[in-house]
């Protein structure tokens, strides 16, 4: 397909440094998309990746598309920010998509884009559908039936070798045959045939023609020369102006929760050099400096990035410090950053809670930190727990507040030197199982049974001066549940949220099945879980052990 030459002109009205511009002439046209509003999907590192290493092949040309900001603009053809063309018009659409919350908005955003939603409706004149991100690497079947191809990986190591097996000029089905075969990490829905239970469970997954039983997600094993920072620099993002730096990738904590620790075993951390020389770049366009991982104070050589910031009097933000690693010399260089809170996961109330989820944290490093956090300067603490994790009592639901009541104390007393007093905001989130994790068998909390957990919480503080308790919304994190275990049968429950407008009570209730299967069921050990044909290098009876492990305690 071959489109007049042109050249990228920037129509939008967002502020933008960096933005990719090639002339359209002879080229394979790419728009990729964040299923997402612009201000939260241009915050994203991996999106960002994408559209680079997209732009990085010299026959392709790629421009970036969002969810419209008005609601009232969601029927009309959604457009890209470079060019303004219709996201029809493009040879491939590209999905980035970090959390099976944005999977509704996948339907929606190809019904507005006049592209029909489902695969096996499309014909060769049809743009080719793929998607990645890291809810594909968890559970791509809720969405499987909407997609031509996944690609089950790290981009920078499998979008080489997808460009390189791309035939346009093919059938159509030849061509994501071709793919199937020769791209690792390639997953192609309709290769494949499930069958399910009489329960509703799967009975299995299997090829129907010659192509992988498995799906291997690629990794880029050596990350050491992979510099992974921002591409775009734009003020209208969650993070104003900040320059992204991706510092390391996995977590070596293996908390049974989060997927991180799983999905990117082994950790990887990049060197010091490669750091700053990714600061001294980021130094050049804003005086903001944010650094990303799973756990970004495990990084060796943390400290003297901290200290080319002090030096160079810039603002320094981390995605995510641990209790225990939090140092004076890393609240100096939050503190001189202007940041006003630090934020601290003791994820659990109860030190038995916290072996159970395998935290690693104990009462003392958590105090310990507020303490160094407070008398540092930085006078606001945020503290994030969750209820409904396996095994957990009303005793552990009470802890949370016991918790924060004794954080409450260490802040007074570090604050006194400090002749102010900050606040401190809890954060109640509802646990939900995610695929390969330990947890990816447990069962889920209903609403009812989370509200209960969250008003003892809130009953027990409220009347504790300078701590205020916020959750997270019960419906979503049901949604959430839904989609993180679901299986190709979603697709119907997603047809319905584009039908009924996100009427999610009226969704729910047209949908044939029963969603609390889903979404609340605990899981047995010998189960097929719909996610089982990815291959993510870890056992799942290591898994399974972990499970029971945590049972135990």
């Amino acid at each position: 397909m071959v489109r007049k030459s042109r050249t990228f002109q920037t129509r939008s009205r967002y502020s933008e440094i960096g933005v990719i511009r090639k002339t359209w002439e002879n080229r394979i046209h790419v728009a990729v998309v964040y299923p997402s509003l612009y201000y939260v999907g241009m915050s994203n590192l991996g999106f960002q990746t994408v559209y680079r290493l997209f732009n990085a092949q010299k026959n392709v040309v790629c421009e970036r598309a969002f969810l419209p900001e008005n609601k009232k603009q969601s029927n009309r053809q959604i457009r890209t920010i470079e060019s303004g063309t219709p996201l029809g018009h493009f040879d491939i659409i590209a999905f980035s998509v970090s959390f099976e919350n944005d999977y509704p908005n996948i339907p929606q955003i190809l019904n507005a884009s006049r592209i029909p939603i489902f695969s096996k409706q499309r014909v060769s004149l049809s743009p080719l559908v793929i998607c990645g991100g890291v809810a594909c690497f968890l559970n791509p079947e809720p969405v499987a039936g909407f997609i031509d191809c996944f690609l089950i990986g790290e981009a920078e190591a499998i979008i080489p070798y997808f460009m390189e097996a791309l035939d346009l000029n093919d059938h159509r089905k030849s061509c994501l045959k071709n793919i199937a075969v020769n791209v690792p990490g390639a997953y192609v829905p309709e290769f494949y045939k499930i069958k399910y239970k009489k329960d509703n469970t799967v009975s299995c997954f299997e090829p129907m023609c010659d192509v992988p039983e498995k799906i291997k997600r690629t990794v880029a094993e050596d990350i050491s020369r992979i510099p992974t920072c921002t591409t775009v620099l734009t003020s209208d993002t969650i993070f104003y102006n900040t320059f992204l730096i991706e510092v390391s990738r996995g977590c070596a904590h293996g908390c049974r929760f989060c997927s991180a620790g799983y999905i990117y075993k082994p950790p990887r951390f990049r060197p010091s050099a490669l750091l700053e020389k990714s600061l001294n770049h980021g130094i050049c366009l804003t005086n903001k400096i944010g650094l990303v991982g799973a756990a970004v104070s495990d990084l060796p050589g943390l400290n003297g990035l901290c200290n080319i910031a002090i030096e160079k009097n810039i603002s320094i933000s981390f995605s995510s410090l641990r209790a225990d690693a939090l140092t004076e010399q890393l609240v100096s260089a939050l503190r001189q950053s202007h940041v006003k809170t630090i934020t601290i996961a003791p994820d659990a109330g109860s030190e038995r809670m916290r072996k159970v989820i395998k935290k690693g944290l104990t009462e003392s490093d958590i105090l310990n930190a507020v303490q160094i956090s407070v008398a540092g300067g930085i006078l606001n603490v945020k503290l994030y727990f969750m209820v409904g994790l396996p095994t957990e009592t009303m005793d552990d639901i009470a802890a949370i507040a016991d918790l924060c009541k004794k954080v409450k104390q260490t802040f007074l007393k570090s604050s006194r030197s400090q002749k102010r007093i900050g606040n401190i905001t809890v954060s109640i989130n509802p646990f939900v199982p995610k695929p390969f994790t330990p947890f990816q068998w447990a069962r889920m909390d209903d609403i009812k049974k989370l509200k209960v957990k969250i008003k003892l919480v809130k009953e027990s503080l409220k009347k504790v001066a300078n701590i205020r308790v916020q959750s997270a919304s019960l419906r979503w994190a049901y949604i959430q549940g839904l989609l993180s275990r679901g299986d190709q049968r979603m697709s119907q429950i997603l047809t319905l949220a584009l039908k009924n407008h996100g009427n999610w009570p009226e969704i729910l209730k047209a949908w044939p099945l029963n969603p609390d299967d889903y979404a609340l069921r605990a899981r047995s050990l010998d189960q097929v879980m719909p996610w089982d044909f990815i291959d993510h290098g870890i056992k799942k009876d290591f898994l399974a052990r972990e499970y029971k492990k945590s049972l135990k305690l």
